[in-house]
């Protein structure tokens, strides 16, 4: 096979075309052990392979036979072992996380079910719990799917519980007896959670940054009311849509890759001059002209529009990041208007 068509198959692409290959049973099995969003990638790129070559599907194969020969038994199962590969794998900061989970006995049973509930199925079910613990539950959570939850709590406690999230070094013991506890009500849940470090400004942060923007806004000035100087750790790590400026020429073009342009128009109706600027010359000539005409001639739009689109990009954005498609610069801060 030329090396020219193996560099053309990505890593979530091999992953698919391996469990493609090893029947139904065994790949339903290696699925068992994955996360929410690793099972949604997965299935998405399965879903796409389509008229692969026997070169290829011997390829990849013969890759993942090769990984399983060099792999020794040296280290295997050690903490030292699982946090280096983790570390690699995911960089220090990310890795942090996933490996207080594993280490410390954070990946229990009843919090990893929440994972797989529609966002306001779990609202519903933490609504009448202490707010503490309801930090506790998002902090866990996936920020999107925890947007999503704050969303649907009662608007009188969001800013609390943001405030609880971005304040909070680490889960006590007796918070997570409580916690488990309530898992141990909701889904017969026997496990024991040991100490974990969850939440703080950064995680408030990302929560806020998949939020609808009236209600980011209404929380955030809450937030402000009760703790000016915590309201401005938190906006300082939030990512808003004009922070797209510092991100490089190549990174723009692999992110417009995947937007629409009635999208893209709506966004950047409300841009800054210099992000529209940026944008435009990413973009070929015939496509720079096109999307300058089509923004002229959409006239006037609601601001709810606008901003619902700018969300709809930084999803894309946040989500390319995670997978190192791009790195995205710091957040600024600013008040989107």
């Amino acid at each position: 096979m030329p090396e020219a068509d193996k560099a053309d198959v990505r890593g979530i692409d091999k992953a698919a075309i391996l469990l493609m290959s090893l029947g139904e049973e065994e790949a339903s099995e290696i699925l068992r052990h994955m996360g929410p969003k690793e099972v949604q990638s997965v299935g998405t790129a399965m879903s796409g392979v389509a008229n692969v070559g026997r070169d290829k599907v011997e390829s990849v194969l013969d890759a993942f036979l090769n990984l399983l020969t060099n792999q020794t038994s040296l280290g295997i199962g050690s903490n030292d072992y699982i946090r280096s590969v983790l570390v690699k794998a995911l960089g220090e900061e990310k890795a942090s996380g996933v490996i207080d989970r594993i280490l410390l006995g954070g990946n229990s049973q009843g919090l990893e079910s929440l994972k797989w509930m529609d966002p306001k199925a779990v609202a519903e079910i933490i609504r009448l719990e202490h707010p503490q613990i309801v930090a506790i539950v998002l902090s866990y959570l996936e920020p999107d799917q925890a947007a999503l939850v704050l969303a649907a709590l009662p608007a009188r406690t969001r800013s609390d519980i943001v405030m609880r999230i971005a304040t909070m070094e680490g889960i006590q013991p007796s918070a997570i007896r409580e916690l488990d506890q309530i898992m141990e009500n909701h889904f017969s849940s026997d496990s024991n959670i040991k100490s974990a470090s969850v939440g703080g400004t950064k995680t408030a942060a990302e929560i806020l940054n998949f939020i609808d923007s009236s209600l980011e806004s209404e929380i955030m000035d809450s937030v402000r009311e009760s703790d000016n100087d915590l309201g401005d750790e938190i906006s300082e790590l939030m990512f808003v849509f004009d922070d797209l400026i510092d991100v490089d020429d190549r990174g723009i073009q692999t992110l417009l890759r995947d937007i629409s342009t009635d999208t893209l128009v709506l966004a950047l109706k409300g841009a800054d001059g210099k992000l529209k600027q940026k944008i435009l010359k990413n973009m070929s000539q015939r496509a720079a002209q096109m999307l300058s005409e089509d923004m002229d001639a959409k006239g006037p739009v609601k601001v709810s529009d606008v901003e619902a689109a700018q969300k709809e990009i930084l999803a894309v954005a946040r989500q390319k990041e995670a997978d190192s498609e791009i790195s995205l610069g710091g957040g600024s801060g600013e008040a989107m208007i």
